[in-house]
């Protein structure tokens, strides 16, 4: 059996998905291959391509990560075409069979019609239960079909319809679309998924983040906006804000976490904020130690600036084994508790009767926080103290990150006492959510009108959450119906 390195590591909150779409490249599908492989941090599941060459379109999904699907290069010579877009998949929503893997793809009277999307919507399962009622028949159970679904109900022109879609869900989505003749991409009216927009060669790129444009050399351009929708075809690019405007709510987290360093995203160089994050974290959190160490990969950054700012040794206390990969070893009980070592192992050189800070971006379970804590003890640390550049995780994210029910997120369930006992840490310290603003260039967290999507954090919670209070699906059924009939009426007049 193969099991994924992932499935030891229960306790970080997972990737969204990534998105990467090329316009008018004679090498559209080996860019995007190339393009996914720079973004497979943000989903482990599966990835797929869909490609068309002028008359024909050609699509590979599959179970698995970008190397060992894409990386045949019969695979990609099937995958023809000078436009192309590409999925990574984490499941958010949706079981992990291969019918969910994106790009989804459907025939319409207008053509093909392929779209791929990183978020989650969360009135989807309101629509799908009343297009169900309504006779649709879904052909998987990602809630990106809910978009297909409303446009196979929708009349006009191929734009027309897919925004007349899109106005119709809620949720937070970054959503590229590739047709006959053009490619859309839409950001939802908040922003808070990323969106980028690059160039190669007179080619138009639209991609997660910057770090897939430098892969393949290409040159950004601007982030799209929040609500913004361009359409690329062969006359040039068009941009358009079709929907209400409101508030900008970027996901604070990719900051913290999913974004990969390398990456600029709304401007903001990830790595640099990181840093800042853990310098913040070092004046609200100080204490006497004797070294600053991460916990590999995702807390380096931070620890750098905690020991910038600490005036502290910093120091690789623990080391990241690269090569887990997968392994063909039946998960059993003795295996997943040793899935820790086989990931990371404490450097007893480095930390044998030293204080040590410990600094990582998060706790979610607190499961491998403990069993870290309890590696680094055991090999000699006199003290450890742990600073988490982020945050208490105490509520769940509906907007496309994987995270446990609230009453599996240990910061839900206990007190900073409480946790520090689960841990098992002679201090515990989060960096404070003005603390968070402050890293990122503001004075402060506007409370009455975030800056950012907090709600992981918060509980703010800006976009509504339909499919966790549903309407009675008699009323979210005539809601959808009345919806199609005024697009009838409408291309009527």
């Amino acid at each position: 059996m193969t099991m994924h390195s992932a499935q030891y590591d229960d306790d970080k909150l997972h990737e969204e998905c990534g998105i990467f779409g090329v316009f008018n490249h004679p090498d559209a599908s080996a860019l995007t291959a190339l393009g996914l492989h720079a973004l497979q941090h943000r989903g482990q599941e599966a990835t797929g391509v869909v490609s068309f060459d002028g008359s024909d379109f050609h699509i590979h999904r599959a179970i698995g990560l970008v190397s060992e699907t894409l990386n045949q290069t019969h695979v990609i010579e099937r995958l023809k075409g000078k436009s192309a877009i590409g999925h990574n998949r984490y499941a958010t929503t949706g079981e992990g069979a291969l019918r969910n893997v994106q790009p989804l793809y459907a025939d319409f009277d207008f053509g093909g019609f392929a779209v791929a999307h990183n978020g989650n919507l969360t009135n989807a399962q309101t629509i799908r239960n009343a297009l169900v009622q309504a006779g649709a028949l879904f052909h998987s159970t990602s809630d990106t079909e809910a978009v297909i679904q409303l446009m196979a109900r929708a009349v006009g022109p191929v734009e027309k319809r897919f925004t007349e879609s899109l106005k119709q869900i809620r949720g937070a989505y970054s959503m590229i679309a590739l047709m006959d003749d053009q490619l859309i991409a839409v950001r939802d009216p908040n922003g808070v998924r990323p969106l980028i927009l690059g160039e190669l060669h007179g080619a138009k790129i639209v991609t997660s983040e910057t770090c897939a444009l430098d892969i393949i050399g290409a040159t950004f351009i601007r982030d799209l906006d929040p609500g913004e929708m361009i359409i690329i075809n062969q006359n040039g690019m068009i941009s358009s804000r079709p929907f209400k405007p409101a508030p900008s709510k970027f996901c604070i987290f990719e900051y913290v976490y999913f974004a990969r360093p390398d990456s600029i995203l709304e401007t903001k160089p990830v790595y640099s904020a990181r840093k800042a994050i853990g310098r913040e974290l070092a004046k609200e959190a100080p204490v006497e130690a004797d070294l600053v160490c991460p916990v590999p990969d995702s807390g380096v950054p931070a620890a750098m600036g905690y020991a910038e700012a600490a005036g502290l040794p910093f120091e690789l206390g623990i080391i990241r084994n690269h090569y887990v990969g997968r392994t063909f070893i039946q998960p059993t009980d003795n295996i997943r508790h040793l899935g820790v070592k086989l990931k990371h192992n404490a450097n007893r050189a480095m930390i044998e009767g030293k204080r040590v800070v410990l600094v990582d971006d998060s706790i979610v379970r607190g499961t491998t926080s403990r069993k870290i804590v309890d590696m680094v003890r055991a090999a000699g640390a006199a003290e450890v103290h742990m600073r988490i550049s982020s945050p208490p995780t105490a509520h769940s994210c509906y907007y496309g990150i994987d995270t446990p029910e609230q009453k599996e997120l240990l910061a839900h369930t206990h007190n900073l006492d409480e946790m520090k006992e689960f841990i098992g840490v002679d201090s515990l310290a989060y960096v404070s959510l003005d603390g968070l603003y402050r890293a990122l260039g503001e004075a402060k967290r506007n409370n009455e009108q975030s800056q950012y999507c907090d709600a992981c954090f918060s509980g703010d919670y800006a976009i509504e959450l339909t499919d966790q209070n549903p309407m009675p699906k008699s009323t979210s059924r005539s809601k959808i119906l009345r919806s199609r009939e005024n697009n009838k009426l409408a291309e009527q007049r």
